[in-house]
């Protein structure tokens, strides 16, 4: 870290974008963030993060928090002219399938046109600022569901050994169906890369498995684990879309997905695509995520069963993280499944 550097992270106040703030803010960077609490307006009171603003703002004096909308195109050139940053962590997204569907000018609004905005704004005040974009692995739409599978005792797996390691970046992201949440944030990940490209900005997409940790606000349209656990600690009925609840995600802890943030400003490059998740190591389905959350608080799990798969979902993802490995090698997992159950479990108890 150079005296003058400035980290601007969008989404601040949000699961991943606060983990930033945090891991950065005790690294001694100036930090800002932008933050509008649009969670609140998309997922009501449950998706509240003014929470999470205040503890930052309470735990780092230093931190400077910004109520600004990454729609607002010239709200967005403006502040990136006086501000400049000298690194930038895009993490404000609308993050939800289901809502996308019912709020499309909203969620293309956010994922893509915010995105552009942000993108346009560095190029034109600070081009040499290295640009790091949250995107999905939504962004393959439901391909992966074509690979074939295995059915399991309480999993799906790739029946296909060239999968045994998970799904690459250079796996097809065209021709599936997407959902319209998959479909922007497929705009915003290929316009980082072309800003990578054709300008030759120092950008990377990250295409996140099921990002997690204590500091979610997970409800029922986003937010796996947090989202279930919360469940169980309140005795609250569960609802498995699909797929007998044998359906599999990997998962990450936010400060692995922060640690790898500093990796790559630390050695940024251009126009690079990563698969960012747990891995097989710290991959689960629906079912094994009930048996392990009720290991941990002696609460049994309510659910229920619904049919009706969830548009573009996954039956079986796991992220290959060779790619990734082979580039930064420095970095590494170190929170496995049943310490980010344990951590997320004690965060609830907290504020329920």
């Amino acid at each position: 870290m150079a005296a003058d550097d400035l980290l601007l992270v969008t989404g601040s106040s949000g699961l991943i974008g606060s983990e930033i703030v945090d891991f950065f803010c005790q690294r001694g960077w100036e930090v800002h963030g932008i933050d509008n609490n649009m969670r609140a307006d998309l997922f009501g009171p449950a998706g509240d993060t003014s929470w999470n603003c205040q503890r930052l703002q309470e735990k780092f004096p230093k931190f400077k928090h910004h109520m600004l909308d990454i729609r607002d195109r010239q709200s967005v050139l403006k502040f990136m002219a006086e501000i400049r940053p000298t690194h930038l962590v895009h993490t404000a997204a609308q993050p939800s399938h289901d809502l996308a569907a019912s709020r499309p000018f909203d969620d293309f609004d956010i994922n893509a046109v915010g995105t552009m905005n942000l993108l346009e704004s560095v190029r034109l005040n600070c081009p040499e600022t290295p640009f790091v974009h949250f995107s999905t692995n939504k962004v393959y739409g439901d391909a992966p569901n074509r690979i074939a599978l295995k059915e399991l005792d309480t999993r799906w797996d790739y029946e296909d050994s060239n999968y045994s390691e998970g799904i690459a970046e250079d796996f097809d992201i065209d021709q599936s169906k997407h959902s319209l949440f998959g479909a922007s944030k497929v705009s915003a990940d290929i316009m980082v890369q072309e800003y990578g490209r054709y300008f030759g900005m120092k950008t990377c997409c990250l295409r996140g498995g099921c990002l997690t940790g204590p500091n979610h606000s997970g409800v029922e349209l986003h937010g796996f684990l947090s989202y279930l656990v919360q469940c169980n600690l309140l005795k609250k009925q569960y609802t498995i879309f699909g797929y007998k609840g044998k359906q599999v995600r990997d998962n990450i802890h936010s400060y692995d997905v922060a640690s790898f943030v500093n990796e790559f400003l630390e050695n940024p490059r251009s126009g690079e695509v990563y698969n960012l998740g747990g891995g097989r190591d710290n991959s689960i389905s629906i079912l094994e995520a009930f048996g392990l959350v009720e290991s941990i608080s002696g609460n049994k799990m309510e659910y229920v069963y619904d049919e009706t798969n969830r548009a573009g979902d996954h039956i079986c993802y796991i992220s290959n993280l060779s790619k990734i490995r082979d580039h930064f090698p420095n970095w590494q997992l170190t929170k496995n499944l049943e310490c980010t159950f344990e951590e997320i479990h004690a965060a609830w108890q907290g504020r329920l």
